[in-house]
């Protein structure tokens, strides 16, 4: 390989020491030779015609770019349940008719499953089954009978008087004897003007 290359450095070398041995006149007509030589070729030879635009080749760049930077998606929402889990939330629902859907939340806790409790509501929910069993439990309107004595509700809520001044009102209501607290009126519920002594009605 080095002689070679050795072999061609020489040749280079003899070829520009024989051009120097050279007239101008012979030098000029040797370029005219190959200035004709050029222009023939040129004729005989097409331009090469592109095989794609500069808009293609711009469209796929653009493409390149975006896939490089575009992060994969994903479904949108929580990923879905796995199948054995769904399984063995409604095999627990079907084994024990009395159980809600925290019971078996509270039961998969137990065996080392993370699972929220509204994806067992939901998981029941979607299987047809009521994931809080009303046949075990008193509905709204018994409960409210039985609770009745022990129950209060409060409310909070702001009137405009003819002066345009804004009045706060808080009271309660017992729903055993429906009789009504007036806990205080006052313009300012964030200050010390809430009344000591609270009504009754």
């Amino acid at each position: 390989m080095l002689l070679r290359l050795a072999y061609l450095v020489v040749l280079r070398v003899f070829g520009w020491l024989a051009l120097l041995a050279r007239s101008d006149r012979a030098k000029d007509t040797e370029i005219l030779i190959l200035r004709h030589q050029v222009a023939v070729l040129q004729r005989q030879v097409k331009t090469p015609r592109l095989i794609i635009s500069p808009r293609t080749l711009l469209r796929w760049h653009a493409c390149i770019v975006r896939r490089h930077w575009t992060y994969p998606r994903r479904a949108p929402g929580r990923p879905r349940t796995a199948k054995p889990v769904r399984v063995l939330v409604l095999e627990m629902a079907r084994d024990n008719p009395g159980w809600g859907y925290r019971r078996i939340h509270g039961e998969l806790a137990a065996l080392g499953y993370k699972l929220a409790p509204s994806t067992v509501w939901q998981i029941l929910k979607d299987a047809g089954i009521d994931p809080a069993p009303r046949r075990s439990r008193q509905n709204w309107r018994a409960f409210l009978e039985t609770q009745a004595k022990t129950i209060l509700a409060a409310d909070f809520f702001h009137v405009d008087t003819v002066f345009l001044r804004r009045l706060y009102v808080l009271f309660f209501i017992e729903h055993g004897t429906r009789r009504v607290h007036l806990a205080g009126i006052t313009a300012h519920p964030t200050g010390s003007g809430w009344p000591s002594r609270p009504g009754t009605c």
